[in-house]
């Protein structure tokens, strides 16, 4: 990953083993993160494996982040918010919510389908209203 066009996301892993805090990073193309000393990485937030050789799926478990996301409306640049969370198991379920403007624009898919979660959610934008950055292309 190059550092010029990596972003960085801190968020939360959960299992029945317990919580701990993460970071995940994403050169937009693959994500990864590093989980209790093992190293995934992916082309998506659902396709997370080990990196050690194995390529063990990330399974049984629940990662929450939250990312900046401006939205340009008009021309004008307003913060907002995605969060993000993303149930992996037999099936991955990603639900991200947009805080913006007051409002909470929401989208869950299942499969852990991030730009179609993500496409969902910039439909349901008001009118003259989008996403003011690109996140990842293939995650």
């Amino acid at each position: 990953m190059s550092s010029e066009s990596t972003e960085i996301w801190t968020g939360w892993y959960r299992d029945r083993s317990g919580a701990e805090a993460i970071v995940i990073t994403a050169d937009g193309r693959h994500v990864a993160t590093r989980i209790r000393g093992i190293e995934y990485a992916g082309e998506g937030f659902a396709a997370l494996s080990t990196t050690d050789g194995d390529g063990q799926p990330l399974t049984g478990c629940v990662l929450e982040w939250d990312l900046p996301l401006p939205v340009v409306t008009d021309g004008v640049t307003q913060q907002a918010t995605l969060s993000c969370l993303l149930t992996l198991g037999e099936r991955p379920d990603l639900s991200l919510t947009l805080h913006y403007g007051g409002a909470a624009f929401e989208a869950c898919v299942a499969g852990g389908d991030f730009d179609g979660a993500l496409e969902r959610v910039r439909r349901q934008l008001p009118p003259g209203a989008d996403f003011g950055r690109r996140l990842l292309q293939a995650a």
